[in-house]
């Protein structure tokens, strides 16, 4: 995959978290996830008090999803024409696009925090891993992959099991750090992305038994 931010200063900028003035963190990290990790990067909805700064009364998920007027910041895109476009929504939250260059699989963080032990323990490649403030665990996979998730658990024998994991592909967005979800604070990275693990995430199916096992373990 290829793609610039524009000039070693910025990528020197970008990996110490180094500011130039009047870029806010969220900047920052658009600057970064557009530009080393090759994700598209969309300005959310925030949240206050229940009410969603979409604007609508009626908005079924507040501070959770993306501005419908917000264009995508594609990667590639430079530092300054990151950081420019963003500037246009102050106070916005960072939302990567699923199923464009990854795929999550979703557990409970409790759950998704000893499977995340365990798989570094077995020494298996791993991507970006996100907890969320309501208490859910992103992994990030191989785009496309979980659309292998209920063949894989039938062939592991866990499709009649009840689990809670699911799987985020194509159509959907999850909230990036550092900006906030639903109001309900602060979205962390477990473990956070590098150039191996962000460009090029593991297949589904070589988390999934791990994942499986503690999720099953973790509602006995």
């Amino acid at each position: 995959m290829g793609f610039t931010i524009g000039s070693s200063r910025t990528m020197r900028d970008i990996r110490t978290g180094t500011r130039r003035r009047g870029r806010s963190s969220e900047c920052t990290a658009v600057a970064e996830y557009t530009g080393l990790w090759g994700w598209d990067v969309v300005p959310g909805a925030r949240a206050a008090a229940g009410a969603c700064s979409c604007g609508r009364t009626d908005c079924t998920a507040p501070g959770a999803h993306p501005l419908d007027f917000a264009p995508t910041i594609r990667a590639g895109a430079t530092l300054d024409e990151a950081t420019g476009t963003w500037a246009g929504f102050p106070g916005a939250a960072v939302m990567l696009p699923v199923g464009r260059a990854f795929d999550v699989i979703e557990v409970a963080e409790a759950a998704g925090r000893r499977a995340l032990v365990r798989l570094e323990r077995m020494g298996l490649p791993l991507g970006p891993v996100a907890a969320t403030p309501d208490g859910r665990a992103h992994f990030f996979v191989s785009p496309g992959s979980t659309a292998e998730l209920p063949r894989l658990l039938y062939r592991m024998g866990w499709d009649d099991a009840s689990l809670d994991l699911h799987g985020l592909g194509r159509g959907t967005f999850v909230t990036a750090p550092p900006s906030d979800r639903a109001g309900l604070g602060p979205v962390r990275w477990l473990r956070a992305p590098a150039l191996d693990s962000a460009t090029n995430p593991p297949r589904a199916r070589l988390l999934l038994g791990t994942l499986a096992y503690v999720a099953h373990r973790s509602r006995v």
